[in-house]
C-alpha cells in the first residue's frame, strides 16, 4: 500500500510498516496537519471475492466500530484519532505507542515468565483498563498477549477495541446460515466463546485470565499444539494453579487468576472494578476477599447428568494459532491445521481410547503431513467459493477432495465424511435434491459407525437429510427425521443448546408445510423465546424464527400480528446486518405483503417503490428480488385500481422475467398471470385468455395436469372463458378441473 497510497486523505503520510496481522497492517504515520506521528492501521481491502452488499456492510460495521473505539478515553486503552476509508481500504489512525506488547515482551525474555512485579502491575493496569471500557457497555472480545502494550514509561494499554469485534462480525457475517464462527484466539478464549453461548464482560475476564497466567508462568493455562485439545481444555479442564510453575507467585495472585478462569461467568470476579481492588489489596498487604483456592491437581469438568458437552463444529477447522512465547508447534500453519483435523486417526499408535478404527484403516500408512495440509487447504477453498455462492465449483472442488482423502484416510475417516458432506451441501444448494440426499445418508451412515449416533456430526448430517427431505416435498418423512434428532440432540445437548434449538425450529418450519400451522407456530414461537434469551432479541437466529413466527401467523390468517411480527424482524436486521442487507430487504417486502393483506394498498405501494430503489441499488435492474419487489408494486397499483399502470408494470416485469429466467419459470408465469388479470380487470377479456391459457399449458407440461397451480389456472382460464360469454366451454372446463380435484384427494387403494 505504501508504494501506492503514500499519502491518505491528504494528511497522513505513511513512512514504514510496524505490524501486519489477519485483519491488515499498521504504519507509523505522520499527521501532516498536526506535525504529529501517529500509528495507521490499514484493513485489507476488500477485493472482487465479497459481494457489493457484503462490503457495505463492512464498511458501515467498520465506521459504527470505530466511533466506538474513538469515543474511549482512558489511560489504559489505545487512543484513536481519527477514521475513514481511502482507495478502498479501510484506515483507523491511533496514537503512536512507543514500546513492545506482551507477546514481544515474553519472545525478548527467551519465553521465560516476566517479573513478578510487572506482572502484577500489569494485571492491575489492565483490570482498571477494562473496568472503564465494560462501564461503556463495550466488550472486546479477542483479549491476548498481543493486544496489550507496555510503553517504555512502564504505562500499559489495551489496543484494538472495535477492532476486534469488527473482526467477530466479518466472522459471523460470512455464513450466517452456518453454524457460526467464534471470535478469539483458541489459547485465550472462554468456553462461552468456544461454546458459541453469550458473550459478555467476563469473557474479556476469562481472557485476561489466561494472559496473566502466561506472562506470569511462561506458558498458557493449556499448552497444548492441537486446537482441539486447547479448546477440550477451557471447557473442561481445571488448570493447573500458576504457583505450580512459579512458587514464587503471590498466593493472591494464584487465585485471583484461578477465579478468572472459572468455566461458568457467574463464577468469575463480578466485574474488572471488583478484580483490580482485589489485586491492589493484595498488592499492598491488605486483606482482598476469600477466593476460592482450588489447588487440587487437573480433573475434568461434571457437566449436568453426567454428559459431556460437545465443541461445535466450526471448531473442527480452527488452528492452534500463536501463544505469546511463539508458535503453536512445528511446521506450517496448514500443517497445524491438518493435525488437528487428522490426529486423532493418524498417530503411530492409533486411535484415541473409545475410538475404533474405520473399516479397512487398520494397517493404513500414515498419510504424509504435506499432504493432509494440502487437502485441507483445498476444503477451506470450497467453503470460501460456497460462501461466495459459487456452489458448483464448490461442489467439485469438495468432490475432489473427498475422493483423494478416502484415497489416503479411509472412507469412514471424518476428514474424508467432512468432505462429503460439504459435496451433499452443495448439490442442495443447486437443485440436486436427490443426489444431496444419498450423499448425506451415507454420511449419517458413516458418522454413526465412527462416532455414535448421538454425535453432533452425525445429528448434523441426519439433520440436512431432513431438509433435502423437505426439498424433495416428502415432508412427512423430514418430520419423522427432525422430530428423532431433536430428541437426541435434547437427550445429549440439553433443550437451550444452539444445534437443539435450530432442529427445532426446523420442525417448526416443516410442521408449516404439513399444514399444521397452530403447532408450527406455538413451537416457532417457543424457539424465538429461547433463542432471544439466550442469543438476544436482535441475533440473526432469533430474527429468522421470528420471520417463521410471522409467516405462519401469516397463513393463519392473524396479518395484524404478522404485520408487527415482519416489522419487527426487519428493524433488528437493519440494526443487526445493515440496512442493505439482502435478508433485511426480504424483511421489508413481507411487510408490504402484509399491509396489502390488511388493505392498506397504498402504504405497500410506498413501500415496494422505496424497496425496487434499494434493490435496484444493491442488486441491479434484473435482480430476481428487484423483480419481486416490481411485482409487489403492480399488485398494488391493480388493489388501488390503477390498472393501466399496474398491467404496465407487470408486462414489463414479465418480459425481464421471460428473458432473464426463461418463459417456463414459476415467476415468469407468475407475471403472465398478473398481466392477464389487468387484461381482465381493463374488460380485455380475449387478450387475457391468451395468457390465462399459455400458463395453463405451461404448468400442465411441467407440473402435471392435477398439480393445484395447474389446476388454478385451469379454473382461471374458465372464468375468462365465461366472461367472453363462451359458457360451454367454461362449464365443460370446471368440470375437468373438479374431477382432477377429486381425484387427486381419492386415497390410493
Amino acid at each position: 500500500m505504501a508504494d501506492t497510497t503514500r499519502l491518505i486523505q491528504s494528511r497522513y503520510r505513511l513512512l514504514d510498516m510496524i505490524g501486519r496481522g489477519g485483519m491488515g497492517e499498521v504504519w507509523r504515520a505522520r499527521d501532516e496537519s498536526l506535525g504529529r506521528q501517529v500509528a495507521v492501521k490499514c484493513l485489507k481491502p476488500m477485493g472482487p471475492q465479497h459481494d457489493q452488499a457484503f462490503t457495505r456492510i463492512l464498511r458501515e460495521r467498520f465506521r459504527r466500530e470505530a466511533r466506538v473505539a474513538a469515543a474511549l478515553q482512558h489511560r489504559g486503552v489505545t487512543v484513536v484519532h481519527d477514521f475513514g476509508e481511502s482507495d478502498g481500504v479501510l484506515y483507523l489512525v491511533m496514537e503512536l505507542l512507543e514500546g513492545r506488547n506482551l507477546s514481544q515482551l515474553l519472545e525478548d525474555n527467551k519465553q521465560h515468565p516476566l517479573p513478578v512485579a510487572d506482572v502484577v502491575d500489569i494485571a492491575e493496569q489492565v483490570a482498571d483498563a477494562l473496568g472503564y471500557t465494560h462501564q461503556q457497555g463495550i466488550v472486546h472480545r479477542d483479549l491476548k498477549p498481543a493486544n496489550i502494550m507496555r510503553l517504555d514509561d512502564g504505562a500499559v494499554k489495551i489496543c484494538d477495541f472495535g477492532i476486534a469485534r469488527l473482526g467477530h462480525d466479518i466472522g459471523f457475517t460470512s455464513r450466517l446460515t452456518g453454524t457460526g464462527i467464534a471470535m478469539g484466539t483458541p489459547h485465550y478464549m472462554s468456553p462461552e466463546q468456544i461454546s458459541g453461548g453469550e458473550v459478555d464482560h467476563r469473557s474479556d475476564l476469562y481472557s485476561l485470565g489466561c494472559v496473566l497466567y502466561e506472562i506470569a508462568t511462561g506458558v498458557p493455562p493449556f499448552d497444548m499444539d492441537d486446537a482441539w485439545a486447547v479448546l477440550v481444555g477451557h471447557r473442561d479442564t481445571v488448570p493447573e494453579p500458576p504457583r505450580t510453575h512459579r512458587a514464587e507467585l503471590p498466593r493472591f495472585f494464584d487465585e485471583v487468576v484461578l477465579d478468572l478462569l472459572a468455566k461458568t461467568p457467574g463464577e468469575r470476579p463480578a466485574d474488572a472494578g471488583d478484580l483490580r481492588r482485589r489485586i491492589t489489596l493484595g498488592r499492598t498487604g491488605g486483606q482482598p476477599e476469600i477466593g476460592r483456592v482450588r489447588l487440587a491437581p487437573p480433573v475434568p469438568v461434571q457437566h449436568p447428568g453426567g454428559r459431556a458437552y460437545r465443541l461445535p463444529s466450526w471448531t473442527r477447522n480452527m488452528t492452534a494459532g500463536h501463544t505469546a512465547g511463539g508458535a503453536a508447534g512445528p511446521g506450517t500453519a496448514a500443517i497445524d491445521q491438518a493435525t488437528a483435523l487428522t490426529g486423532a486417526w493418524t498417530t503411530a499408535n492409533g486411535p484415541a481410547p473409545g475410538n475404533s478404527l474405520p473399516p479397512g484403516g487398520t494397517g493404513r500408512p500414515t498419510p504424509p503431513p504435506e499432504l493432509l495440509a494440502t487437502l485441507a487447504s483445498r476444503h477451506s477453498a470450497g467453503l470460501n467459493l460456497g460462501r461466495l455462492g459459487h456452489w458448483e465449483e464448490a461442489g467439485d472442488v469438495h468432490r475432489a477432495v473427498a475422493s483423494e482423502r478416502e484415497h489416503a484416510l479411509g472412507a469412514d475417516h471424518p476428514d474424508t465424511l467432512a468432505s462429503r458432506y460439504e459435496v451433499g451441501f452443495t448439490l442442495s444448494r443447486t437443485g440436486r435434491a436427490e443426489d444431496a440426499l444419498r450423499e448425506f445418508g451415507r454420511v449419517a451412515e458413516g458418522r454413526a459407525r465412527t462416532l455414535g449416533p448421538d454425535h453432533p456430526e452425525t445429528l448434523a448430517a441426519r439433520q440436512e437429510t431432513a431438509y433435502v427431505l423437505g426439498q424433495l416435498g416428502r415432508h412427512f418423512e423430514a418430520h419423522q427425521v427432525y422430530a428423532a434428532v431433536l430428541a437426541s440432540r435434547e437427550r445429549s445437548m440439553g433443550p437451550d443448546h444452539p444445534d437443539t434449538l435450530r432442529c427445532r425450529h426446523n420442525l417448526a418450519f416443516n410442521l408449516s408445510r404439513l399444514g399444521r400451522l397452530e403447532d408450527s407456530y406455538r413451537m416457532a414461537r417457543e424457539v424465538a423465546d429461547a433463542r432471544g434469551r439466550l442469543l438476544g432479541t436482535t441475533h440473526p437466529d432469533t430474527l429468522v424464527t421470528l420471520y417463521e413466527v410471522a409467516y405462519t401467523l401469516g397463513r393463519l390468517d392473524r396479518w395484524t400480528e404478522a404485520l408487527q411480527t415482519y416489522r419487527e424482524v426487519a428493524q433488528g436486521r437493519a440494526a443487526t446486518l445493515g440496512a442493505d442487507h439482502p435478508d433485511t430487504l426480504s424483511a421489508r417486502y413481507e411487510v408490504g405483503i402484509s399491509l396489502g393483506r390488511l388493505g392498506r394498498s397504498a402504504e405497500a405501494m410506498e413501500l415496494y417503490r422505496a424497496l425496487v430503489a434499494d434493490r435496484t441499488r444493491a442488486g441491479g435492474p434484473d435482480h430476481p428480488e428487484t423483480l419481486r419487489a416490481r411485482h409487489g408494486l403492480g399488485v398494488n397499483l391493480g388493489r388501488m385500481a390503477r390498472w393501466e399502470e399496474a398491467l404496465d408494470e407487470a408486462r414489463e416485469v414479465c418480459a425481464i422475467r421471460e428473458r432473464t429466467l426463461g418463459p417456463d419459470h414459476p415467476d415468469t408465469l407468475v407475471s403472465r398471470r398478473e398481466v392477464a388479470v389487468g387484461l381482465g380487470w381493463l374488460g380485455r377479456w380475449a387478450e387475457a385468455l391468451t395468457d390465462y391459457r399459455t400458463v395453463a399449458e405451461i404448468r400442465e407440461q411441467v407440473l402435471g395436469a392435477d398439480h393445484p397451480d395447474t389446476l388454478a389456472s385451469r379454473n382461471d382460464e374458465a372464468h375468462c372463458l365465461e366472461q367472453l360469454g363462451r359458457s360451454t366451454e367454461a362449464v365443460d372446463l370446471y368440470r375437468r378441473v373438479a374431477d382432477l380435484r377429486r381425484q387427486r384427494a381419492m386415497p390410493p387403494h
